[in-house]
């Protein structure tokens, strides 16, 4: 076969076998049997072993790549993927729908989707093909695994169109190939996934791209990063354009005129869902008119125009056979139940928290109990009661512990505080955690150094505090167990590249009390340098919005102390990042707006402007704009039918302009 003609059969072959291929992994209508679909693909490759040139990043002989990965790259997401808020009842999913109601009026409708549980993705394709593929991760950065998604055969290396375009959804495992793949490990002596989700992420972070292959994943794509330039204005639309571009999209979706039609869906998935043949924890609400989207807008985590309904938890009985207590990073004692194994929600279950001595006595849990077990939001365990009726008299009452099962010290009980508390700043246990947690995905997210590396850094005398975590040498790490070369030279690799975090990811992972990862990237992008957080007085902090008088006088505390300050200038000493990396603070770029660093309360309806314009406006100019008015806050505009939010300001004495006002203001 002379070149013009391997090359005409080589494009007629990948043609063929895309299409067989999306009929039979996404239509689940194959054309064609499996032993024809071989054959085409072993004349494929042979064809381009013959003629290596030949070989196009969309064909399907490129799928599985051929040496594993080093590890895996950062990603930058275009657009932040928002996790969703959690409704767990009828009163939460009317509450939102009141809150959409009260933004976009009475004429809306929503598209309600399964909740598939599985890990969110991103696929980028230009000019139809696919360049890749990335993790969610914190929302903002994910994860490059491009290699592993390519051998998902539900996901097209080549769209039928060629757009530049980004496509978001959920990679899954289903049931079937969870309960084969278990098989193969206990076969093998190994533990089993604990459920699908765990299977599926498992997957999909393997180095090597031939054992992702193997795993037989699926995915559903429910969404477009940027609709910019799309002659598409509603969300059902957004999903019909998916499919025509060749991706696989789940045809269990529903509009819904109202909350009614919403909970009638609900209650018809919640009987469906045994029957479905990969796992579902919910259903997912979205308004379906993109403009009215724009309308409801965000919040730092979540659209404020979609809402995940969680299926009530199952509940399970096992039997308590134990209770252990752990030390937490903040010194707090926390009792854990240890269980007979048993499934609960789709994993299996050992150990469930107790939360605190005062529930287990309320409760009357002993240790032989046979206890209800459930997963609260189908996420973490927990001992609900025990069963009485079932003692044989054999069981014993838990007392707490008197002294900190770590460092012995006496444990407290603070004031207005239920748990009790170990406060000896030098317990192992507080530092260990500390550490765990200044490491972690939402901190420095140090890639390769989990708890359990930490454990061992830690008992090996080798870590003492997080300064130290960047003095490892290479010669000492490869002395501990299960730490090769290459292992070792990834792990100090990604210690590196965690120097050059932004800083509300060093703030979160020191560890500050009452300071989550929020507040961390507010405060980081108020200040903007560690310095500058460091000298700030109490006053100062409670002004800025979300921050309040506990968590100002914890931040101000913390600075106050010559040890923690200490630390900052190690780390600091050591290449660490002390400055903001996010957008700068729009006040300063504003100076001269009468809106510059004005933290502003937008309420009741506008006519010229829709809610999210006026936001987008306003901080455009160096306002902050806030969803509730408090004594911090400076302005409040107020539009027609204006509710609880101008009745506040009216009684605070906060300035409130009418709509009129603001556009005069807003174009002087």
């Amino acid at each position: 076969m002379d070149n013009h003609a391997a090359a005409a059969r080589a494009a007629e072959l990948r043609k063929l076998l895309n299409q067989y291929s999306y009929e039979y992994y996404v239509l689940d209508r194959p054309s064609v049997p499996d032993a024809e679909y071989d054959r085409l693909l072993r004349e494929l490759q042979e064809i381009e072993n013959a003629h290596p040139e030949l070989i196009t990043p969309d064909s399907p002989t490129q799928r599985v790549g051929g040496e594993p990965l080093s590890g895996f790259a950062k990603v930058v997401h275009d657009t932040p993927m928002l996790s969703l808020a959690n409704a767990f009842n009828e009163a939460d999913l009317r509450d939102f729908d009141r809150r959409v109601r009260e933004t976009v009026g009475d004429r809306y409708e929503y598209v309600c989707e399964l909740k598939i549980d599985g890990l969110a993705i991103s696929l980028k394709y230009e000019n139809g093909l696919f360049v890749q593929g990335s993790t969610r991760g914190d929302g903002t950065i994910g994860e490059d695994i491009t290699a592993n998604l390519r051998t998902v055969r539900s996901i097209p290396l080549r769209l039928n169109e060629p757009v530049n375009i980004e496509a978001r959804g959920e990679c899954f495992m289903p049931k079937k190939s969870f309960e084969a793949l278990n098989r193969i490990k206990e076969e093998n002596g190994e533990e089993p996934f604990a459920n699908p989700r765990n299977a599926a992420a498992g997957s999909l972070r393997q180095l090597d791209p031939k054992i992702a292959a193997s795993r037989n994943l699926d995915t559903f794509m429910y969404a477009i990063g940027d609709t910019t330039g799309l002659d598409i204005s509603a969300h059902s639309e957004g999903l019909a354009y998916l499919e025509r571009l060749g991706l696989k999209v789940n045809k269990e979706t529903r509009i819904c005129r109202d909350i009614g039609e919403v909970l009638e869906f609900i209650a018809e998935w919640t009987e469906k869902r045994p029957a479905l043949p990969y796992e579902i924890d919910g259903i997912v609400i979205k308004v379906n008119d993109y403009a009215q989207e724009a309308a409801l807008g965000t919040t730092v985590k979540s659209p404020r125009w979609a809402i995940a309904y969680k299926f009530p938890a199952e509940e399970v009985v096992t039997k308590l056979t134990g209770i252990e207590v752990k030390v937490g990073r903040t010194g707090v004692v926390t009792p854990t139940a240890i269980l007979n194994p048993v499934r609960v929600a789709g994993t299996t279950v050992q150990r469930a928290t107790l939360h605190n001595e005062d529930l287990i006595r309320e409760k009357d849990i002993r240790i032989g109990d046979y206890v209800v077990v459930k997963k609260a939001g189908d996420i973490i365990p927990e001992v609900v009661r025990p069963i009485p009726e079932r003692r044989t008299g054999d069981e014993q009452a838990f007392s707490m512990p008197s002294h900190c099962p770590d460092c012995g010290s006496e444990l407290v009980r603070l004031e207005d505080e239920v748990a009790l508390r170990c406060i000896n700043p030098n317990c192992p246990a507080q530092i260990r955690e500390g550490l765990i947690h200044f490491v972690s995905r939402n901190a420095m997210n140090i890639e390769g150094l989990g708890g359990k590396v930490i454990s061992q850094l830690f008992a090996h005398e080798l870590i003492h505090n997080v300064a130290d975590i960047y003095r490892l040498k290479k010669e000492e790490l490869l002395q501990l167990e299960r730490m090769g070369e290459k292992s070792v030279s990834n792990l100090l690799a990604a210690i590196e590249a965690s120097k050059k975090n932004s800083l509300e990811k060093l703030l979160f992972g020191l560890g500050i009390r009452h300071v989550g990862a929020k507040a961390a990237k507010i405060l980081a992008a108020h200040f903007e340098t560690m310095e500058r957080l460091s000298k700030a007085t109490r006053e100062e902090l409670e002004a800025i919005p979300d921050i309040g008088e506990k968590m100002a006088d914890s931040i101000a505390t913390y600075f106050e102390n010559e040890e923690a300050l200490g630390l900052v200038r190690e780390l600091a000493a050591l290449g660490v990042n002390m400055v903001y990396k996010g957008p700068k603070r729009a006040e300063k770029r504003n100076a001269d707006s009468p809106f510059a660093g004005k933290t502003v309360v937008l309420t009741g309806k506008l006519v010229n402007l829709t809610r999210n314009e006026a936001k987008e406006k306003l901080e455009a100019l160096g306002a902050n704009v806030t969803g509730s008015v408090s004594k911090n806050t400076d302005l409040v505009i107020a539009g027609e039918d204006a509710g609880t939010k101008l009745t506040k300001a009216e009684q605070l004495g906060i300035e409130v302009w009418d709509e009129a006002a603001f556009l005069e203001r807003l174009h002087s």
